[in-house]
Order: structure tokens, then sequence, then C-alpha cells
């Protein structure tokens, strides 16, 4: 029982969707624009609700949305075919970040469409007859979108042209943003508290808003709000206002409620929980796991279903997943040899629409501290080898290339799926490797990427300080995922069927570690260290080797959960984060509601951007106060019919000249 949704974005709305008899499968009619009336039918409020699963398709997985929550943090920075969309987030003298070059902007417009929706069914649905569960959905959205917003942005406008939270039926071209604590008491936390009350434990649909979903964005809510309050290192905020909550709490009030709503979803699961290992959360085909509380969902039964081509390239469709294709670099430049002798140089790893390769794009390269430090323990620790493609198998038959063996580095043959480039785990070797000065070795025609080769060994190799913006490991986690490849190399070109993680069980263990440590009394069995300790145990269990590609059967999780240190801080929970999300677009919310993003993430090393570069070079960003808010788009600042000064102050503070 999939959940489905509609094929394309209109306008300040978003398409029509209904739900058809009891079949659990939203179905979808489009429709151009929702009118005053279409709320007050029963039909109308089901089309509504659907609406509010497909906006997701516009947020999670767009590329350019992806890049501004990536680049920039330890975790990535630019890559070689960088344009200016993702050199300018980096903030390291590539350009500035402004009202038009920020890609933040994609979510304004979803955002609000959204919930200007979701007002119209909170108003109606009553009075047509719609349960209060189902009227919970909408509340569910519309809190979900806010806080998206207000942790983007900053306060934003809570009244859309008919009055705070009402549904707007006519155009406006006027805007007042509110503050940040008004935007939360008003917008977020009683829209969730509500939507707790009355949601089910089981979703309606596959996918569907729930108690244990609610509960999670309500104390991932409450603990953003905590830190605000905080402000520990002096962050501006905007519009300006005090830090003082209107119902009179403090911040340490709100690390409580995150700590107690965390722990208590956690001990009322409903039909959710941890899986296993970190293999089977993220091997494709296994995604709508009883892990995940929420996802953009895509399918590839139906183009219609999935939101874009299935077999085309489309990475442009505002509804497509192709976040992967921005941190996968070209690999298929890769080459070995038809010859003994070095020479006759051939694709040995061509493009293929399969989790380890996908369509190469280069936009986004991970750091080397990334590699290095965030991943230091790559083999009590699954997560490296789960989150990273760090071993490229040939695979020349499938693209037609007769040969049965080719020659590779030191010239030892290789046969299809052996490994043809291999980043190493460590440096343990690195003083043994021999780079090329370029992308080959002098007459030879390999390896095409300036990868290095160790006595002995088969396969190029690069060590992780030789990780450079053009040759780097891939992201396996989120890759691509389909089933109709045959014999071949099926269809790497389309964006992604699988659907892109949104929400996950595993976050109820951090959002609880994270308000323990900022001062929340826990409970018994419930210390910041004990629920780090859950999620490490997981980790420690091994069920499949990437690397080796090969079944692995371990389980380091005592060893793990015994190097947890006895006291943990706010870096710690970041670390464990970033190897529990890398990737995912978690890093940039983490480290703005930390306000870590300077200390963090200031400096980074990572080699050149041409074959054969092997020297990290360190980075310096100069992140400024005023970037732990994004632009208001300026698509938003010209359609407003107010005056200059008016234009200017609506803008957040540093951007306004830009």
């Amino acid at each position: 029982m999939k959940r489905k949704y509609s094929k394309s974005f209109i306008g300040a709305v978003l398409t029509t969707l209904l739900l058809v008899g009891c079949s659990h499968i939203l179905d979808e009619q489009p429709r151009n624009f929702f009118e005053p009336g279409f709320f007050k039918t029963e039909k109308g409020v089901f089309g509504g609700l659907t609406s509010m699963y497909a906006h997701l398709r516009w947020i999670y997985g767009q590329p350019y949305y992806y890049n501004t929550l990536e680049t920039g943090t330890d975790e990535y920075t630019w890559g070689q075919s960088a344009d200016a969309n993702f050199r300018v987030m980096d903030i390291s003298g590539q350009g500035e970040i402004t009202p038009v070059s920020s890609n933040a902007g994609v979510i304004w417009g979803v955002c609000f469409s959204n919930i200007n929706t979701a007002s119209g069914i909170i108003e109606n649905a009553e009075e047509v007859g719609i349960s209060p569960a189902l009227i919970a959905e909408a509340r569910f959205f519309r809190a979900f979108d806010y806080f998206l917003l207000v942790q983007t942005f900053g306060g934003v406008p809570l009244d859309l042209g008919a009055g705070e939270l009402k549904f707007n039926t006519s155009a406006t071209t006027t805007s007042v943003r509110n503050t940040v604590p008004e935007v939360y008491t008003k917008g977020v936390f009683p829209d969730l508290l509500i939507a707790i009350n009355d949601l089910p434990v089981v979703g309606r649909v596959t996918g569907g808003a729930t108690k244990t979903l609610a509960r999670l964005y309500l104390a991932k809510a409450y603990l953003t709000y905590a830190w605000w309050l905080e402000n520990p290192n002096n962050i501006p905020t905007y519009p300006e206002t005090s830090r003082t909550d209107p119902d009179g709490h403090n911040a340490q009030y709100y690390f409580q409620q995150a700590y107690n709503l965390a722990t208590q979803a956690i001990d009322d699961p409903g039909p959710f929980g941890l899986v296993d290992t970190y293999y089977d959360l993220h091997i494709g085909g296994n995604d709508r796991n009883k892990e995940m509380l929420l996802y953009a969902d895509h399918t590839e039964d139906s183009e219609f279903y999935n939101g874009t081509c299935i077999n085309c390239f489309a990475s442009t469709d505002p509804g497509g997943n192709a976040a992967v294709w921005m941190v996968t670099w070209n690999y298929t430049e890769i080459r070995s040899a038809a010859n003994p002798d070095g020479t006759g140089g051939v694709s040995s790893v061509q493009r293929e629409a399969v989790q380890a390769l996908g369509r190469p794009w280069t936009r986004m390269a991970p750091t080397i501290g990334a590699i290095e430090n965030t991943f230091a323990d790559k083999t009590l620790d699954s997560r490296y080898d789960g989150t990273f493609s760090t071993v490229y198998r040939g695979n020349w038959p499938k693209g037609g290339t007769p040969n049965t063996v080719l020659y590779n580095a030191n010239d030892l043959p290789v046969s299809p799926d052996d490994a043809i480039l291999t980043f190493l785990p460590d440096e343990s070797l690195a003083g043994d490797i021999v780079y090329p000065a370029g992308a080959n070795f002098p007459g030879k025609n390999y390896p095409g990427v300036g990868a290095g080769m160790l006595p002995g060994r088969a396969d190029f190799v690069i060590s992780p300080r030789g990780v450079g913006r053009r040759v780097y490991p891939g992201l396996w986690k989120i890759g691509t995922y389909r089933t109709d490849n045959g014999a071949g190399l099926g269809q790497p070109n389309a964006n992604l069927t699988r659907p892109f993680k949104a929400a996950r069980f595993s976050e109820l263990y951090f959002v609880a570690a994270e308000a323990a440590v900022k001062g929340a009394t826990p409970v018994g069995g419930k210390s910041a260290r004990e629920l780090i300790n859950v999620i490490r145990a997981r980790a420690g269990k091994w069920k499949f080797s990437n690397a080796d590609n090969a079944v692995k059967v371990e389980d380091n999780s005592a060893a793990l959960v015994a190097a947890t240190p006895a006291t943990i801080d706010i870096n710690y929970i970041l670390a464990e984060r970033s190897r529990e999300y890398f990737g995912e677009g978690y890093r940039w919310y983490d480290l703005i509601r930390t306000q870590k993003w300077t200390e963090i993430a200031s400096t980074y090393e990572i080699c050149g951007d041409q074959f054969g570069n092997h020297t990290p070079i360190l980075v310096n960003r100069s992140i400024q106060p005023h970037h732990y808010l994004r632009p208001i788009p300026q698509g938003q600042i010209d359609a407003m019919e107010v005056s200059a000064a008016e234009k200017l102050a609506y803008q957040n503070p540093g951007y306004e000249g830009n």
C-alpha cells in the first residue's frame, strides 16, 4: 500500500488529490486552483489533505535546496563542476549569498501554499463532517511548514491576507512578518499539540501522519525554540524582538518539554522503532521501513504517481528526487586498459542505475575532515560503510564492452565486479601510494582520474587525505534504486524513484539526549549517554559490507557502547548526528540551532579540483552572524506593492544590499 502523489506543482496552491474509496492509496486529480468553496465539500477536504503529502516532494530531494542544507557545513563543500548556486553557499570566497542566489527560497512558496491549503481544511472540515483525526493531518502539516520556515528565515507572516492563520482566497501584495516567538507559540506549538491528541497511532495510509510523528516534530520545535531563547552566542534574530517567551517560560522549560515528549514517544512508539542495522535502513527497496516516520514518496510503478518521468533526464522537474546526483563524482572517467601494457583505455566503471553509482554531477564534495574525523572508526562502526560508496567496481560488459579481462593498476588483470578504484579507509598505506602527476601514468591510458597505485594491488587507490573536489566517495545511502535494469545499465539519468527520508524514529533519541545535555532532568535509563548508546549499539551491527560487496555479520555493539565518553557534550552529540544523518539534509539546521556553525565549520581541508592533485588545502569560511538566517527570496520582495523602505525592512539584515 504505497502513498502516491501529484505530478505537478501549480502556482500558489498544490495539485488537488482525491482519496479513492477505502483503498489506502491516494489518487490524484490535477486542479489549477482551490476556489473558496472547494474545502466546504468532503471531496475538497480530502483533496487538500492528500496534497499535504505531495508537497514534500518539492522540498526533499530537490537538489538546489539540498545544496543549501549541506554545502558550507563540515560535511560538504563545492565540487569541481559546481556553478555559482553551489559555490556561494560555501561562504569561502566563491561569491556572496544573496536573495537571488540563495536556493533556500525554493521552500518559500511551497510552504506558504501548503499552509494556506491547511488553513482552508482546518476552517471548513468540521462543518463538512470530517473527523478530528483527518483535520489533525492538516494541523500537523501547517505546523511542519511554519517550523521549517522559522528555522530558515526567522520570523515569517502568520497572516497571508485574511487574518492570522486564516484561509486566504484572494491575492495580496502586502505582507508583515511575525516574530520568532509568535510563529512558534501561535503557528507551531498549538497545531502540533492538537495533532498529537487527534492523530491515530497507525497512519490512515502508508506513510501517513501519526501521533509519533507529531511528537517528534513538537519535541524538535521545543528543542529549537529553547536554543533560540538561550542564544548562547548572541546570534541576531529578525524581526528584532526580545528573547522572551510570551507564556513566560525560559529555555530550560522548553528543553525539559523536548526531553519529556521525545522519551514519551520512545516509550509509546506505536508501530515504529529502529530497524536492526544501518544497512537495512538505507538499502534501496526498504525505504518504507518501521523507522521512517515521514518521507517524500516516489515510485517506479507509475510516472504519474512518481511525480516526474521515470525513464528520462528530468532533474529540473520540481517534484523530482535528484539530490544524490549533486554529490556523485564523475566515476565514468575511470579508465582501465585493454592491453597488458596499460594501453587502450576502456571505461571500466560505466554509468549505471544502481545505488553505488547513478548519475554524476560533481556539484558537492565531502570534506576530508568528514571522512577522516567524523567517521574515524570505520572498523567497528558500520555507518561509514553504510553511508559512502568507497569501492568502484567494473561493470563494462553491461555497456557492451566484450573484454572478459581488463588491465588495471600495476598492469594487473581485473574482471567484472572486481574493485577498479578504492578509497582507502585511513592513511596507514598513504606513504606507499604512487600518484600520477595528472589524470594518467606516463605511457598508460589509466587511471584517467589521477588515482594512485600500491605495490601488488590491481585496484587504484586514494587515501582520505587525497580526496579532492573532483574525485571523492559518493553517497551510497540515498543513491539510485531500480528494479528494471535487467542485464544492462538501466536508466541512470532519470530522477530517483525511491522515497526521500524526511523524519526517522531514531531522531527521538537524539532530541532527548540533546535536551538532557542542555539541562533537562532525565528519567532512569534515559540519560544522554544511554540514549546515544542505543543508536551506537545499532551502528555496531553489520549485515553486509558495501566495500567488500559481501555478507558481513558482526556485532560490535558492546565495543561501541564502551567507547562512548562517560560524559557527553553537545559537540559529541553533533558528531553522532553527523555519523547517523550524514548527507541527508540535517546538517545546516543542526549547526544553526546549536549556534555551532562557526565553531565547527569555519575551516575545512580538501584537495584541488584537478586530477592528480592530492595535496590538502586548508580553506577558511567567512561565516557571519547574519548567515544564520537565509535571505527572504527576491521574488517575494519584488512582488510586494509596498514602499522601498518597507521592502528593505522586510529583508533579513545583511542581505538588504544584495
